[in-house]
């Protein structure tokens, strides 16, 4: 990529980026949580996918709003999505 874009552009790029990892991340959620029951390995693996995402979007919101506060987690996200550690 060798085009010069001035900071709107950059910004509105910044925040497709984040607005794109934030869809995946409540997507690998909602999966983690369908796979719980019948593939824990799935599930686990899911989680952190989502978690990967999670971590992206909060670096993207941080450049694109510096000392924000972080945006609510969707509902069932804290904890690992309800995903159980099965042994």
């Amino acid at each position: 990529m060798t085009d010069v874009v001035d900071a709107d552009e950059l910004l509105r790029r910044i925040q497709r980026g984040r607005d794109r990892a934030a869809g995946e991340a409540r997507s690998w959620r909602e999966r983690a949580q369908s796979l719980t029951a019948t593939d824990p390995d799935g599930a686990r693996e899911a989680s952190v996918r989502a978690s990967a995402y999670e971590a992206v979007l909060d670096a993207l919101q941080e450049i694109a709003a510096p000392g924000a506060p972080p945006p609510a987690p969707p509902a069932g996200a804290e904890g690992g999505a309800g995903v159980k550690q099965v042994t």
